[in-house]
Parts: structure tokens; C-alpha cells; sequence
């Protein structure tokens, strides 16, 4: 017998916040998804907002620093950019470089940056 939506939501609704955490997490990972927030019942009928960990970052150049030559080269290793194309986003500082990375993705590119001699930021 298949599960119907209902049936699913109504054993949702039974679940403790730190469950249903778990069980966001969970299809996450599964579905290769990202859920910015959820709103649960909780305990007693009420509803209570469960905010999730930031899963997606912006990397932003907020200055090319002294090596710009460096800080190109990274540039188009971490996005892919020809070479114009990658000039010109550090040309343009403050720029975002790449959106909606995975936080290892991001914090690798932002070590690498810094490496080459960049200022950046995480958003």
C-alpha cells in the first residue's frame, strides 16, 4: 500500500523538531536539495520555524591584492571563465565571482584566492 500525502504529513506532524531536522537533512541528501528553512507543527499544535544551517554561498572578491596576474588564474580554475571574462571580474572588485557553491566548494575557492592574493568573503 502506497503512502499518501496526508499520511505523510500527519507523521510529519507527530515528529519532534530535532526529527524532523533529521528528516529534512535526510531528503537533502537524498534529493540533492537544499531547504533554506522549514515550518513544522510542533508539540501542542503550534507551529514553530526550524532554520537550517546555510548550505549555499556567494563568493565575492573584495580586492585583487598586489599579485593580480595570481588572482586571475584562480579566478578561471574555480569558474571556468576565459581569460578576458576572468580579467574582468577582478577588474570589477567588489564582484561576485561564483553563486550558490556547497560550503566546502566555497571555502576551498576562498583559500585559493587568498593564496593568490585576493580579498574575499563568503555570503
Amino acid at each position: 500500500m502506497a503512502l499518501t500525502k496526508d499520511d505523510i504529513i500527519n507523521a510529519v506532524a507527530d515528529m519532534s523538531v530535532m526529527e524532523v531536522v533529521e528528516l529534512i537533512e535526510a531528503m537533502e541528501e537524498k534529493f540533492g536539495v537544499s531547504a533554506a528553512a522549514a515550518v513544522v507543527a510542533g508539540p501542542g499544535g503550534g507551529e514553530a520555524a526550524v532554520e537550517e544551517e546555510q548550505t549555499e554561498f556567494d563568493l565575492v572578491l573584495t580586492s585583487a591584492g598586489d599579485k593580480k596576474v595570481n588572482v586571475i588564474k584562480a579566478v578561471r580554475e574555480i569558474t571556468g571563465l576565459g581569460l578576458k571574462e576572468a580579467k574582468g571580474a577582478v577588474d570589477g572588485a567588489p564582484a561576485t565571482i561564483k553563486e550558490g557553491m556547497a560550503k566546502e566548494d566555497a571555502e576551498a575557492a576562498k583559500t585559493k584566492l587568498e593564496e593568490a592574493g585576493a580579498s574575499v568573503e563568503l555570503k
